[in-house]
């Protein structure tokens, strides 16, 4: 009996130390286990921390624009995006002299997308060759001259009184000087195809019967960025007004792209390379002039090698008055205010309209406007109805702080591609679409 309660109470002791060591076990099993989540966990969270660093830093995919151009986006760090923030700033701050305003509705517009490289562009005629090229200049294609050519977009058969014609305009490096000019004239004539000897030089009174004007470019001794330049108007088969700038360097040093401006306004003509205004000549035409035809000519290379290449062409009805539209009628709608590709950020040559805007509103300190976006209906409605919406912001913002306008007189909104005022189906009317307005409240 005592042998028994003595096994009884060894096995007793036994089953408690047995329990006690699996009761240990499993503690020591769970701890384990639980450091090594810990350090499962840190080393996830260290790698999502690394691709989350990895991705914010790296550039972003290409967008399209509204005109179906490919845009890097830069880094999307605080300093790089404030580092580009300034330098748009500064860039459009050195317009500030620049009081060109684009026409209010897009007549023509001709950036060559359509057309594939090698290809002499459709839609245009011409009596010499030139095809079309990328090149690592600039963004987009270009029109590449280079012997002695005249050629014109078909279907401009009536120029207004006031229109503005805008280009950008390079040549090839080291451009010899002997080489022609590039020439953007007007004509009264209706048909250039028909005779286009009376266009083959620059000047002579041959422009057309009834007349016309033309301004020439030339890069002279500038290595590439453009320079001297002429103009010419005649009347009738007579000379109405000669004049030279001969500069050797009229854009801007170390830059390869020229940005062309002419504006007519009946007799008065300006014409501006980049932010400056290199012509300004109120009696520059005829009273009588009546222009119906556009077209360009390389006046030929003495070098084999040189070029002229010729894109972003924008030809448009002369801008109407600001301050009328704005009092009188309650609305102002201006398509002089650009921006990058698929961004907010404002173009340096939208200095003229956003300074033409803010002096109305600086003269009627009561006058209070809306801002309102409008895009084309390339991309996606939600992207577009947002941009539309930071676009209208950014004029806000810049009006503001440029020409110190009070930031409550203005309100902003966006609508994106929901109202149109022409079909989306031709790049004129892409380019119509895409406006800024200015409503009354």
């Amino acid at each position: 009996m005592l042998r028994l309660i003595i096994l009884m109470f060894v096995f007793m002791n036994c089953s408690s130390s047995h329990a006690q060591l699996g009761n240990l076990l499993e503690k020591a099993k769970q701890k384990t286990k639980s450091k090594v989540n810990q350090r499962v966990d840190q080393k996830m969270d260290k790698a999502i921390d690394q691709s989350l660093d990895k991705a914010e830093n790296a550039p972003k995919k290409a967008k399209q624009d509204e005109s179906g151009n490919k845009e890097e986006n830069a880094p999307a760090s605080q300093d790089a995006i404030s580092a580009k923030k300034n330098k748009i700033d500064n860039s459009l701050r050195s317009y500030s002299k620049f009081d060109f305003v684009p026409g209010e509705k897009l007549v023509a517009a001709e950036d060559f997308s359509q057309d594939a490289i090698g290809d002499f562009p459709a839609g245009w005629n011409a009596n010499g060759s030139g095809e079309i090229v990328t090149t690592n200049k600039s963004e987009g294609k270009f029109l590449m001259t280079q012997k002695e050519v005249t050629f014109y977009p078909e279907g401009i058969n009536n120029l207004p009184d006031n229109f503005t014609l805008e280009f950008d305009l390079m040549c090839s490096d080291e451009f010899n000087f002997y080489s022609g000019h590039f020439v953007a004239g007007f004509t009264s004539a209706s048909d250039i195809g028909k005779d286009f000897n009376r266009f083959a030089r620059f000047g002579e009174g041959r422009i057309s019967d009834g007349g016309g004007f033309e301004v020439s470019f030339h890069p002279q001794n500038a290595g590439g960025q453009m320079g001297l330049t002429e103009f010419y108007s005649t009347y009738d088969h007579k000379e109405v007004i000669k004049n030279n700038a001969d500069q050797d360097k009229l854009s801007e040093p170390n830059k390869t792209k020229t940005h062309i401006s002419i504006w007519r306004q009946k007799t008065r003509v300006r014409v501006y390379m980049d932010e400056k205004k290199v012509w300004d000549m109120p009696r520059g035409l005829a009273d009588d002039l009546k222009l119906n035809a556009l077209y360009f000519r390389n006046n030929a290379a003495n070098n084999t090698n040189d070029a002229y290449y010729l894109g972003n062409i924008r030809l448009a009805v002369g801008a109407p008055d600001t301050r009328n539209k704005l009092l009188t009628e309650g609305k102002f709608v201006t398509h002089g205010i650009l921006f990058d590709v698929n961004s907010d950020q404002i173009k340096p040559n939208s200095y003229g309209a956003l300074k033409d805007i803010a002096q109305v509103l600086t003269e009627n300190t009561g006058l209070k406007v809306l801002i309102v976006g409008h895009t084309d209906t390339d991309g996606e409605p939600s992207a577009n109805l947002e941009l539309s919406k930071k676009r209208a912001q950014a004029v806000k913002t810049f009006i503001s702080k440029e020409f110190s306008i009070d930031s409550g007189r203005l309100q902003t909104d966006g609508k994106g591609e929901t109202q149109p005022i022409e079909k989306n189906t031709t790049d004129e009317g892409k380019a119509n679409n895409r406006r800024v307005e200015f409503i009354r409240q």
